[in-house]
C-alpha cells in the first residue's frame, strides 16, 4: 500500500513565486555575508559602512575583522554615538550561525536610528573562509575550510 503522506519538505507548501521573492528581497536588506563583506572591505577605499564586532573584550582579543569597531551589545545604548556615525551604515557581527548576538546588537542600532545589517555566519565563518584576521599579536589567516569556500579560487558562484 502506498502512503499517501506528503514528504516533509512539501507538508507546508512553497510560497507564491510573488511572496517568495518579497521574502528573499527582505533578507538582503538585513543581512551580508562574510564573503561579500570581506570582498567589499578589500576593495581599498571607502566601503560605504563600518563593521561592528558586538562580542566581549575576550572574544575580541581572540581575533576580529580588520578594521571591526569593538562594542558590546550591552553598551551599545551609552556608546553608540560616540563611535558610530548614524549616516553610515553598519554591519554587525558575532560568533557565528549558533549566536544570536549580531542580531541583538543590529536591534540595539536600529532602535537607536542606525541603518544595519547582520554578516551571516559571524567571526566562526569569517576564519572557516580565510579571511586575514587580527589578535592582539597581530594578523592570523588560517586555510580556507572546503566546506564553507571553494577549494580552488576566490568565488563560490553564489
Amino acid at each position: 500500500m502506498i502512503a499517501d503522506t506528503v514528504n516533509p519538505v512539501l507538508r507546508t507548501a512553497p510560497a507564491a513565486p510573488a511572496e517568495a521573492a518579497a521574502y528573499f528581497r527582505a533578507s538582503l536588506v538585513f543581512h551580508a555575508d562574510v564573503s561579500d563583506v570581506a570582498a567589499a572591505l578589500a576593495a581599498g577605499g571607502d566601503p560605504g559602512f563600518v563593521v561592528l564586532d558586538s562580542r566581549s573584550t575576550e572574544a575580541w582579543d581572540q581575533g576580529h575583522v580588520p578594521g571591526a569597531v569593538h562594542l558590546p551589545t550591552a553598551l551599545i545604548p551609552e556608546q553608540a554615538a560616540r563611535l558610530l556615525d548614524r549616516s553610515v551604515p553598519v554591519v554587525t557581527y558575532c560568533w557565528g550561525p549558533g549566536c544570536n548576538g549580531a542580531t541583538r546588537a543590529a536591534l540595539a542600532l536600529a532602535e537607536l536610528g542606525y541603518q544595519v545589517k547582520e554578516m551571516l555566519g559571524g567571526f566562526e565563518y569569517w576564519v572557516r573562509e580565510g579571511f586575514e584576521f587580527e589578535t592582539w599579536e597581530g594578523h592570523e589567516r588560517r586555510t580556507p575550510d572546503p566546506l564553507t569556500a571553494p577549494a580552488a579560487g576566490d568565488d563560490c558562484g553564489c
